[in-house]
């Protein structure tokens, strides 16, 4: 069989070989595509030097007919290579084609097929080939694409590129080594053997951010069993066996560190380091530099430093002294900590200088952690400071209460749009920031106006902007129940177009219920859970305007805001429904309008309103005279995850155990023909994106209701560790109305949540509502205690919102918050992680405010025994108390 496969392969060989010599090419590009390397270099193989150029032109003029989104197989980016240097003249050309990123060769193998044909051919340009393909990766190209790169340089003897780029494809190919062979090669050898590991080496120390992928693991045999850090392992062993330079990687791993990058990136650095075992002569020639990482490098550097240089029997006194005053000034705990532990065995051992050495360790006296404070004080204090220097206290006397200034009044909402070019950008700038709706309103306004006027200018006006720059946020997005996406964008497509429905659609089936309903109000009872009724209303609005947007001489929306966070001042209203005569407006928009008018009543403007004679006005009037919505009837449940679906459901381990939701129900007598009162807790696991930002400005008087609706994805922020949930707090801070129970376990879970962000926002939230005399930190910090107690927030990462509302000016809030949480904490089965931090905010908002507040528990665990740092904390608290 193996002799008629060689006879056939002669034959065939020698057919192309014909045809390329009698001047066809058609059979060889189809090779090519085909993708067998061998058969191209076997038809090319002894084909003399001006018919290969003849066929090089051709072949270019080929590739740049292909199509440039069609992706090259590894098989025929081989072929393709190999037909390449067998017949282009020049490493330009060669690189022209294939440096398309399209074209990817199989690495090593590729390049030994180049190769043999370019030894055949005597092409000498192979290095400059390399070097020019290098040229065009990326540092997401595939480690294959470097291979290639690397293979051609090493056949042609040629030097490897430097630049940053190239240094981390050679890492990553290090990394990930080719396992085709079937034999695994240790990493340690693989670098012995590495001809460019001379050139790459020392470059690794010098590119930002790449001690990041420094830190990969060696799979042994399966991947549960592998070496950690095993790059830094190799590069000490290498150096105890002399082949690599020792004092070499010391020296460039502290030029590293000292130069800095971000903390993971340095940590392959630092692992390094203490796998090279510097001796102290090492470190005392260093030892310069080892205390400018002791001051200014980060926590974990800062303290392999330390370590370094507390081993040190000779430091300098006043170089170490000189450091350790920038040092406690540091806000890393454990690492001030280490400092005094050793300047205080500095002055028992130098007891000539030891008044000198209290000094500097009273630095710490004015620390932000009251028990370094404290130990300072002590430590300097038995060294010989007067106590009273050593602790000079506040510089500046806090208030007794909160300092916070009253908020501005709503800012007026921006001027209408004027015209089509307006509306235009405004289009463009809603669709560039998906579903984050802050100009959806003036948008809807200014379309529904200006296609009245001229629908067709509208439509070409928009198209553009729809079609090519944001084509795909039109999309319906059926995992995200909320998404509204496809709506708004029918919507901004209906003016000057076909309004016959062409396809099924959530936008369609809205139409449809507003079309056919006796009782409109009924198109907002509640068909999905996941979707509150404020989203209900939200989408009948949008699809009322759907139907009516292009009808002749409708001079706007009258739901659209005078202020920015979406009230309608009543008198712009009645103004509003007195320019449309006898005309009806939409039932939806002016439900939204009535839903935007400030709680309080206004006789003389309802006497207007009823004065008008429509329907309409009659609405208007008994809305400003019943006070519009009453407040709902809240109530706190628990609701639990979903069950699980299958043995392999990765979903399920993602979603929160159980969670504290908010469920609204109408007063008794009150009808809720809208039924934004009847609301149910939303399952676990709902996608919000970012349309709850549109909730507040829908119901901005009405802050309990609007807050219910957006607690799952506030504590999705907290349980699920999302990301962006919180970020509606400020807009619901800027509401007005009650926000009950939903308000206060909303704030809660922000201050829990996971991301920075997040947190930012509760902490804007509650200065702003503390601010307006409208927050109340007792029910928070309840919530907050019982989220906690149940593992649902995290409450190490409280703190540190806390502390800034503190410092903002809101002590005595914050200390309210405290009280009403702590007992829950102190009370838990188990130890609760970062408790001492909050008793020691608490301690020290008390003795801030001098607010005395009973706290239970806390008596009992201030008279344990020990010096733990809970015992500490709250025996300092108990003693704030006490004088307070």
């Amino acid at each position: 069989m193996r002799r008629v496969e060689r006879e056939l392969f002669v034959k065939s060989t020698l057919r192309r070989r014909r045809e390329l010599a009698e001047g066809g090419t058609g059979d060889l590009f189809e090779l090519v595509k085909a993708g067998p390397a061998t058969l191209v270099a076997a038809a090319l193989e002894g084909m003399p030097e001006p018919r290969r150029r003849e066929i090089g032109v051709a072949l270019t003029d080929w590739f740049r007919r292909q199509d440039e989104s069609t992706w090259w197989s590894r098989g025929a980016s081989t072929a393709l290579a190999v037909a390449v240097v067998g017949c282009l003249p020049t490493a330009a050309q060669a690189a022209a084609i294939l440096g398309r990123s399209s074209v990817e060769p199989d690495g090593e193998r590729a390049a030994g097929r180049v190769s043999g044909v370019a030894a055949e051919r005597g092409v000498t340009w192979l290095g400059d080939l390399g070097h020019r393909l290098a040229a065009k990766l990326s540092r997401q190209a595939s480690i294959e694409r470097w291979r290639f790169v690397a293979a051609l340089l090493r056949d042609a003897g040629a030097p490897p590129p430097t630049d940053d780029t190239s240094v981390q494809l050679w890492l990553n190919s290090v990394a990930f080594p080719d396992h085709r062979s079937g034999r695994s090669v240790p990493l340690v050898d693989r670098l012995r053997a590495d001809p460019f590991r001379s050139v790459m080496l020392p470059r690794l120390f010098e590119v930002d951010g790449l001690g990041t992928t420094m830190m990969f693991d060696e799979v042994v045999t399966t991947w549960e069993e592998r070496r950690r850090n095993v790059l830094p392992a190799a590069l000490a062993q290498l150096a105890a066996e002399g082949v690599l330079d020792r004092a070499m990687l010391i020296d460039r791993s502290i030029g590293r560190l000292l130069r800095g990058d971000r903390p993971a990136a340095l940590r392959a650095f630092t692992v390094l380091l203490d796998l090279l075992r510097p001796t102290t002569a090492e470190v005392a020639a260093r030892s310069s530099d080892y205390l400018r990482l002791l001051t200014d490098a980060p926590a974990p550097v800062a303290t392999t430093a330390q370590k370094a240089l507390r081993e040190l029997p000779d430091l300098a006194l006043e170089s170490l002294l000189d450091a350790s005053r920038e040092v406690l000034y540091r806000p890393d705990k454990a690492l001030v900590k280490a400092q005094l532990t050793w300047l205080d065995r500095l002055a028992r051992r130098h007891r000539d200088r030891a008044t000198e050495i209290a000094g500097v360790i009273a630095v710490a006296g004015t620390h932000p952690a009251v028990e370094l404070r404290d130990r300072a004080v002590t430590l300097a204090a038995r060294h010989g400071l007067d106590p009273a220097a050593a602790d000079p206290g506040p510089a500046v006397a806090a208030p007794r209460g909160d300092d916070l200034p009253a908020p501005a009044p709503p800012a007026p909402a921006p001027a209408p749009i004027a015209d089509v070019d307006e509306l235009a950008e405004e289009v463009a700038a809603l669709l560039g920031t998906p579903s984050q709706g802050t100009p959806l309103d003036r948008v809807l306004d200014g379309l529904v106006r200006l296609a009245a006027a001229d629908a067709s200018r509208v439509h070409a006006a928009l198209a553009p902007v729809i079609e090519r720059r944001h084509w795909s946020w039109g999309n319906e997005h059926r995992w995200e129940p909320l998404c509204l996406c496809e709506v708004v964008v029918d919507v901004l497509r209906t003016p000057g177009a076909d309004h016959q429905p062409r396809r099924r659609s959530r936008w369609e089936s809205l139409l449809a219920a507003v079309r056919r309903t006796d009782r409109p109000s009924s198109a907002l009872v509640a068909t999905d859970p996941r979707v509150p009724p404020v989203h209900r209303l939200l989408r009948a609005r949008l699809a009322e305007i759907g139907v009516h947007v292009g009808g002749p001489g409708s001079p706007g929306l009258l739901a659209t805001p005078t202020s920015a966070n979406g009230l309608l001042d009543p008198l712009a209203l009645l103004e509003r429904l007195a320019a449309l005569g006898d005309r009806a407006p939409g039932f939806w928009d002016l439900t939204q309008a009535l839903l935007r008018l400030p709680a309080e009543s206004d006789e003389a403007v309802a006497d207007k309103a009823a004065a008008l004679g429509t329907p309409a006005g009659d609405r208007l009037a008994g809305c400003l005279r019943g006070g519009g919505l009453p407040q709902p009837v809240a109530r706190v449940t628990t609701v639990t995850r979903r069950a699980r679906k299958s043995a392999y459901d990765w979903e399920f381990a993602q979603l929160a155990e159980r969670r504290l939701l908010v469920e609204l129900r109408p007063p008794d007598g009150y009808d809720d023909p809208f039924r934004l009162l009847t609301a149910d807790p939303a399952p676990i696991g709902v996608e919000y994106g970012g349309w709850l930002n549109l909730w507040p400005s829908t119901l901005p008087g009405h802050r309990g209701v609007v807050a219910a609706s957006v607690l799952p994805a506030v504590a999705a922020s907290a349980d699920m560790d999302q990301k962006g949930g919180a970020a509606v707090l400020p807009l619901l801070a800027e509401c007005a109305g009650s926000g009950g129970t939903a308000l206060d376990l909303a704030v809660a879970y922000g201050l829990g949540a996971r991301h920075g962000a997040d947190r930012v926002a509760a902490l804007d939230a509650l200065l702003t509502l503390a601010g307006a005399g409208q927050f109340d930190p007792t029910g928070t910090g309840r919530r907050l205690g019982e989220l906690v107690t149940a593992g649902t927030v995290k409450p190490t990462r409280v703190g540190e919102p806390l502390r800034d509302a503190a410092l903002a000016g809101a002590p005595l809030t914050v200390w309210r918050l405290l009280a009403a949480a702590l007992p829950a904490l102190l009370a838990a089965p188990s130890p609760v992680r970062g408790l001492p931090d909050l008793l020691t905010l608490a301690s020290e908002t008390a003795a801030a405010t001098g607010v005395r507040i009973e706290v239970p528990g806390l008596a009992d665990v201030a008279a344990r025994g020990g010096s733990g740092r809970l015992v500490t904390e709250a025996r300092r608290l108990h003693r704030a108390l006490a004088a307070a």
